[in-house]
């Protein structure tokens, strides 16, 4: 009997949106049918190569700072059946450490990540598509209230860097491929009756193979 081919869905929208509060709720309700999440961050280039004060001006919200050959790699890989070996990201010394996390094959892949629906490429790999939409105000708490507690940083930088990188790439890069989401959840993880119809609509393709 064939192997099924592994289910993907990919988790778009802005910095502080919910995706990661989606993603753990779909996540949580297929865990023990064989799940597994691949962290668009995890796959921020390599930039070992580069002096520490050059590495600090990386813009991490620009579809350049990531190695998105090496995610489109791995997907078909895992796509195949075949294991993959994770990068892990130091965001202290701003490069890719060299620790690696092994990942198995399973039959459901979710990638989540700002822009995993920027690349045609990417998208193509894709079953689903989910773009969690939410307002900038409460997108803007979120990564501050996150970088204070998570990062170490203070109040000032997030604010400054917000407003100088991370709103207008938002506007530039991330807020255009809602055009490409098959479903738009409005304001992520709090939006019960989206997630709901979304699990009920993966449990079908699981069991039916019918696709959206």
């Amino acid at each position: 009997m064939e192997m099924r081919k592994p289910l993907v869905i990919g988790i778009a929208g802005g910095s502080g949106s919910g995706k990661t509060s989606v993603t753990n709720r779909i996540y949580d309700e297929f865990k023990e049918h064989s799940v597994v999440v691949i962290e668009q961050d995890y796959y921020y280039k390599d930039q070992s190569h580069l002096e520490f004060e050059e590495r600090l001006l990386t813009n991490y919200d620009h579809p350049l700072a990531f190695d998105t050959d090496l995610l489109i790699d791995h997907i078909d890989r895992l796509l195949n059946r075949k294991p993959i070996e994770k990068p892990v990201y130091d965001y202290a010394r701003h490069t890719r450490s060299n620790e690696i996390v092994v990942i198995e094959p399973k039959d459901v892949i979710i990638l989540e990540g700002i822009l995993v629906l920027e690349d045609e490429r990417l998208r193509n790999l894709m079953d689903i598509k989910l773009f969690v939409d939410t307002d900038a105000d409460l997108r803007i708490i979120r990564r501050i209230l996150r970088d204070i507690n998570e990062r170490g940083r203070s109040v000032e930088s997030v604010i400054e860097q917000y407003l100088t990188v991370v709103r207008p790439m938002h506007n530039q890069f991330i807020e255009p491929t809602k055009r490409y989401a098959d479903i738009i959840i409005p304001e992520g993880g709090q939006n019960e009756v989206a997630i709901d119809l979304m699990v009920t609509k993966i449990k079908t393709i699981l069991e039916y193979g019918t696709k959206l």
